[in-house]
């Protein structure tokens, strides 16, 4: 059984820090008007993210412009994730993944759009130990070009299968995010999917992206844990 979940939105919040950094970066690097304004952000990735933001403030995208950008946006972040009280970790987060670490049979993991040293940095913020993931699933591990979030499922479950040295089948892998591209990349894999209205969608946009369970927040950990564990 594996559990992967997402970051921002699902396992935390950092008050719009994300998109107020790569403003920050690419004015910085590039244009004193650059502009974030337009772009989607929830349940994407961030290579995604920062090619659309080059082409929006027309900045040729360039690997040494896109690698700049994510230099750069690195440094804001970190400056921002400072301020005591810009990270929240969400309800019932922290109590979830205690309980389940005790499942031996129970694989947990990343799965985001988040670059490493990005989603790293606001997991620190945030208090949450990397330790209890075993499989870190990031925005730029999808095999394919353009990257797609719904090839990141896959890359986890031959990393899920080959830690534990058999077959994962999707129908025991449980995605948990907050938006409909987390359901998405779920179900098209024949995934289950949690899906948590602490985002920008409610639990009923959840539910009509095809949610298995969707729910307010995880704050009812009982129900949530015992739900995560059944077959």
């Amino acid at each position: 059984m594996m559990i992967l979940w997402d970051i921002d939105g699902t396992l935390l919040v950092t008050q719009r820090s994300g998109m107020a950094a790569m403003k920050a970066a690419g004015a910085e690097l590039f244009t004193p008007t650059f502009t974030v304004e337009g772009i989607d952000y929830a349940g994407r990735l961030d290579p995604l993210i920062i090619d659309e933001l080059l082409v929006l403030n027309q900045v040729p995208v360039t690997s040494a412009n896109v690698l700049a950008m994510r230099q750069n946006y690195r440094k804001h972040l970190e400056g921002l994730l400072a301020v005591p009280g810009r990270t929240i970790r969400l309800p019932g987060v922290q109590e979830l993944l205690r309980d389940l670490d005790t499942q031996t049979h129970l694989t947990q993991g990343l799965l985001t759009g988040n670059w490493e040293e990005t989603g790293t940095l606001k997991l620190r913020s945030a208090g949450i130990d990397l330790d209890y993931f075993k499989i870190l699933i990031w925005g730029d591990d999808s095999p394919y070009q353009p990257p797609k979030r719904e090839y990141l499922p896959k890359v986890a479950m031959d990393r899920c299968s080959e830690l534990r040295g058999r077959t994962t089948d999707p129908a025991t892998v449980t995605v948990i995010g907050d938006t409909p591209n987390d359901v998405h990349c779920a179900k098209v894999h024949g995934c289950r999917c949690l899906a948590v209205g602490t985002g920008v969608f409610s639990v009923d946009d959840l539910y009509n992206a095809g949610a298995d369970l969707a729910v307010p927040d995880l704050s009812n950990t009982d129900q949530i844990y015992h739900w995560l564990l059944a077959d």
